[in-house]
């Protein structure tokens, strides 16, 4: 089979179990609610990118939502947070685990207007 060019949205959908797609459909929705955001979607992951670089990334799986957000700070004891690593002098990606949508709770949120900062180049300035 020929490898094939470009990678959508849809394609990291398709096949997936209904609530993984609801589930990835909220976590955009959150995205989406912080500002202009573009896609670059590659084979592995759906990232969104702010106006300076990307910030987060997020995919449905057949158990719900795997993803990271990029924040000047590591997450460290919650559940979702499956691991905090150090990329850059002042970043952290944050890796995460979503299976339900009352994972989505305001601390989710805040994390994501966090990343989105981040996305615009609010790490940058420090």
């Amino acid at each position: 089979m020929p490898e094939r060019e470009g990678w959508t949205v849809e394609d990291h959908l398709r096949d997936k179990p209904e609530a993984s797609v609801a589930l990835f459909r909220a976590v955009e929705a959150l995205v989406l609610a912080c500002g202009p955001v573009e896609y670059s979607v590659s084979k592995t992951t759906i990232t969104f990118k702010g106006s300076r670089r990307g910030f987060a990334g997020a995919r449905p799986d057949r158990n719900g939502v795997v993803g990271y957000l990029d924040l000047m700070r590591p997450l460290t004891g919650d559940p979702r947070i499956r691991s905090s690593s150090l990329f850059s002098r002042n970043l952290y990606a944050n890796h995460f685990r979503l299976r339900s949508p009352d994972e989505l709770d305001d601390a989710f949120a805040d994390w994501v207007r966090e990343a989105y900062a981040v996305g615009e180049g609010a790490h940058l300035s420090r």
